[in-house]
């Protein structure tokens, strides 16, 4: 096979295993789905999650992991960043007092639906090291 058929194949088996697993992003978004009274009123969050997922996916492509992988504070940055990230949204989760089912199933406006979404979208660790260490790694190996 040509370097471009096992590229593409790589890259459509790469795209399966990143967008399988359901995250805060995929659940944010089915729920603003199923919550508002039509489509067109969870545009907001749909469109914010593409757009930042593709701006994630291009950092990758243009080679966003070489330069973190090249400089040691950038890693302990991210690595700092990241763990107190983690921390935060621990101690919210855990000093959280559950939420009524009436208010829980309330649906966002749309300014809320965008700023949700990009939080979810650009501030989740993962998706940080889907675009880092997964994406980015495999374009160096290719």
């Amino acid at each position: 096979m040509g370097n471009s058929i096992i590229a593409f194949i790589h890259g459509f088996i790469l795209a399966f295993g990143l967008i399988l697993p359901l995250g805060v992003q995929n659940v944010f978004i089915f729920n603003q789905g199923a919550l508002q009274k039509s489509i067109a009123r969870a545009l907001p969050a749909v469109i914010t999650a593409a757009v930042c997922d593709t701006v994630l996916i291009a950092l990758a492509v243009v080679g966003v992991s070489v330069i973190v992988f090249g400089s040691f504070w950038f890693k302990m940055i991210l690595l700092g960043f990241g763990c107190l990230f983690l921390l935060y949204m621990g101690w919210v989760t855990w000093t959280a007092k559950p939420a009524c089912s009436d208010e829980a199933k309330q649906p966002f406006p749309p300014g809320k639906q965008i700023v949700f979404a990009a939080s979810v979208s650009l501030l989740n660790p993962h998706a940080i090291i889907d675009t880092i260490g997964v994406i980015g790694n495999q374009l160096i190996e290719l």
